[in-house]
This record gives C-alpha cells, sequence and structure tokens, in this order.
C-alpha cells in the first residue's frame, strides 16, 4: 500500500514516522496481534504492507524538505499533482478541518483509499457527501480518530463486559492542552476552536462506553477573542437515564482523565486522548474507593499505528470502512458536533 500524504505539517511528520515503522514486517505483525486482527476463518492473512511514497504541500520546497526528512521518494508542490501520481494507492489527509471534504473528495475521484484526519469534516451533511461516494467509487474511506483503534479500547470493553463495574451509569472525561496561540485552533475559516479539535476526544470517549442513544446535549462555551470556542463543557442525556460529563479547553493542560462509573465499581483512564493506564476500584457504601487492579498499556511505536494497520487490512480484505470507526460511528460523532453548535446558537 503506497501511501501519499497531503499536508506536511506536525501530525503529518509524526504519521510518516510511523509508518516507516510500519514497513517492516515484524512491527506490522506485533501492531495487528496487539489489535487481535490478522487473521481470518482461523487464518492468518497476508501481512499488509505500507509505504511512504509521496508528499505533497503548498510550497515544493517545504514537501521537499519533508519527503527528505522521512525518507519519501516524491514531493509535490500541489495536492492535485500527488492525486495525478498512479503510483499512490492510499492518501493520508493532514490538512486543517475545512479542507477534509474537498481533498477527501478529490483523492476519492482519483481512485485512491483515503484516511482523513479527524475531526472527519465541518459538519455532517459534509460527512454523508464523503461517505457516500467513497461507497460509490468502491474505496476504502477511514476517519484517523486514532483512540477508536487502539487496544485500550479493547480493554476497557472487556472490562466492562465482563461486569467489573456493574451497570454503568456516567462517564466523565477531559482533554485540555495550551494550544490557543496556533493559527490552526483560532482561524474560524479553518474550522479552529476546541470542539473539533479536542472535544471529539471525550465525545469519542463517551461513545465508545455509552453509544450514542441520546434524549438530550445541553452545551456551553467561551468564546476566544478571534471569535472560535476556547473551551467547551457538554452534557449528554442518555435514553437509558445515563449521563456524560465532558469538558475541553485549548488554553490549559488539563489531567485528561476519563473516569467510568458503575454501580460496583469505578474505571479511571489515563489520558484519554491516549491512554497511559487503566485502573478498576471497587466501592462499598460508607468508605471511599479502593485501588482492585492496573491494566497495562501495550507498548506502542506512536499509537497511530492502529488506524494505519486496520486501513491497509480493511483495502486487502476488499472492505470501504474499518470496523473500528465504520462511516456511520463517524457520522454520527459529526451528527453529535452538529448539534453542540445548534444548542449554541452561534456558529
Amino acid at each position: 500500500m503506497k501511501i501519499g500524504f497531503l499536508g506536511a505539517g506536525g501530525i503529518a511528520r509524526k504519521m510518516a514516522f510511523t509508518i516507516h515503522k510500519l514497513e517492516n514486517p515484524e512491527n506490522m505483525k506485533k501492531t495487528l496481534e496487539q489489535m487481535q486482527e490478522g487473521k481470518e476463518n482461523g487464518e492468518p492473512l497476508p501481512l499488509p504492507e505500507v509505504e511512504c511514497t509521496a508528499v505533497a504541500a503548498r510550497d515544493r520546497k517545504r514537501a521537499e524538505i519533508f519527503a527528505d526528512t522521512f525518507g519519501f521518494r516524491k514531493a509535490y508542490g500541489s495536492y492535485e499533482e500527488l492525486l495525478a501520481d498512479q503510483e499512490i494507492q492510499m492518501v493520508y489527509i493532514a490538512l486543517p478541518h475545512s479542507l477534509h471534504c474537498k481533498w477527501t473528495k478529490e483523492a476519492l475521484k482519483a481512485g485512491k483509499h483515503v484516511l482523513c484526519e479527524k475531526a472527519f469534516a465541518m459538519n455532517e451533511t459534509q460527512a454523508r457527501e464523503m461517505t457516500e461516494l467513497a461507497r460509490k467509487k468502491k474505496k476504502m474511506l477511514a476517519e484517523a480518530i486514532w483512540t477508536r483503534y487502539m487496544p485500550s479500547r479493547r480493554i476497557i470493553e472487556d472490562i466492562i463486559k465482563k461486569g467489573e463495574l456493574g451497570e454503568v451509569h456516567t462517564v466523565s472525561a477531559n482533554l485540555g492542552y495550551p494550544v490557543s496561540k496556533k493559527e490552526r485552533m483560532i482561524r474560524q475559516d479553518l474550522g479552529g476552536g476546541a470542539l473539533l479539535d479536542l472535544m471529539v476526544y471525550p465525545l469519542n470517549f463517551a461513545s465508545m462506553v455509552l453509544g450514542n442513544r441520546i434524549k438530550g446535549i445541553s452545551a456551553s462555551y467561551i468564546k476566544d477573542a478571534h471569535g472560535v470556542d476556547g473551551q467547551d463543557q457538554v452534557i449528554l442525556a442518555y435514553e437509558e437515564g445515563k449521563m456524560a460529563a465532558l469538558f475541553a479547553t485549548m488554553y490549559t493542560m488539563t489531567d485528561r482523565t476519563g473516569w467510568i462509573y458503575g454501580e460496583q465499581g469505578i474505571l479511571e483512564v489515563q489520558n484519554i486522548n491516549n491512554p497511559e493506564g487503566i485502573r478498576l476500584y471497587r466501592h462499598k457504601e460508607g468508605h471511599e474507593p479502593f485501588l482492585v487492579k492496573e491494566y497495562k498499556i501495550p507498548p506502542q511505536i506512536t499509537g497511530y499505528e492502529y488506524e494505519v494497520a486496520a486501513c491497509a487490512l480493511a483495502s486487502l480484505r476488499g472492505e470501504g470502512e474499518c470496523k473500528e470507526m465504520p462511516h456511520e460511528e463517524t457520522i454520527e460523532m459529526m451528527r453529535q458536533l452538529d448539534q453542540i453548535r445548534k444548542n449554541w446558537n452561534c456558529f
């Protein structure tokens, strides 16, 4: 699978490093094993192969420097040039949110599979256009929301399914980084603000635990001087009587912790953006919760390897989406983001 990058920013640098590591078959095999993937009907699948082949940026010199740094064979000064390259099989979209829809569709029209960074699009309408075109073109399209693909997701789901927490009623999660000086975060035309860049993680965390049978959303925000949302607070009320309380900010570093509260126990997830540890607590009436067990997270390259491996495997199987983050789920998350903005009645 020869991969071309649209964009040569910080997230593209991290992805390039990751894919180069996955070019080693042993690393790909280990990644699939951590995901408990790579087999079909009990038989091993051929290992997917990936390669960083080309990168495109608006400035050719920038693309050439990126290519030299990370070992890409080709560098282009426009996105159109890369999409015209017949050697490229999959395109990684590492552009600002406002450009995801346009260039995902252009890549699909050019006959490429696509891995598009989160947030997948600017709104639900765009997300539907992108996924419908992928189905029409019979190409694989996936959202690069890395937490959906990580082994930590399976660990958390297994704990809940085994009844370690009893019935789960409540989730809380937060994510904050001091990124308010970054241009992409403060420009409205690029889809800036905390919602699309940061709140997507608490929203996905809640979705992975409580599902999406939401009966009501209430939300508030603090507007930044540039007109974007700098801090967000969201409360999700579910049909089953469950609730999620979520917070995101682009001004400060938060503890980034996710808490899952059940009738018999509590689960602490350290850093919902890339889980570093999981702790199980028990509680008894009248007593403080006490630690019962700690779960180790498998060692990783960067954490991006799981989404890349999932996309390569889906393509190998001739599938149009990844089971870890199917199109229906991507569209649902965009619907929730739209509902939050509608609740704000300002964007």
